[in-house]
């Protein structure tokens, strides 16, 4: 079974992301749990099987939900491993 795990931050308040998240995976893979819980400061990092294919961290990014649930599926179909997934576009940011 296929474990998809997401840490997100409490304090900037992306729990609603996280469940946004499960859902667009839940819709493409209605078998598959994913766990989101509190964690770091920033953070939104989704990990699955194990791997971690997207960090919030490090990208400063969200990931793209639809490519995350691709991602799932095609790992719980067996067709990959976990590889990094794309990133929304960046568009809270002004540059002056």
């Amino acid at each position: 079974m296929t474990k998809v795990d997401v840490e997100y931050c409490g304090v900037c308040n992306y729990k609603r992301k996280c469940q946004e998240l499960a859902q667009t995976v839940k819709s493409l893979c209605p078998d598959i749990d994913v766990h989101c819980h509190q964690g770091r400061r920033g953070s939104f990092e989704v990990t699955i099987n194990d791997t971690l294919v997207h960090s919030k961290l490090q990208s400063m990014a969200f990931p793209d939900f639809q490519d995350v649930a691709q991602t799932v599926k095609d790992v719980d179909d067996g067709k990959k491993s976990p590889t990094s997934v794309s990133q929304q576009p960046i568009t809270d940011c002004n540059l002056m």
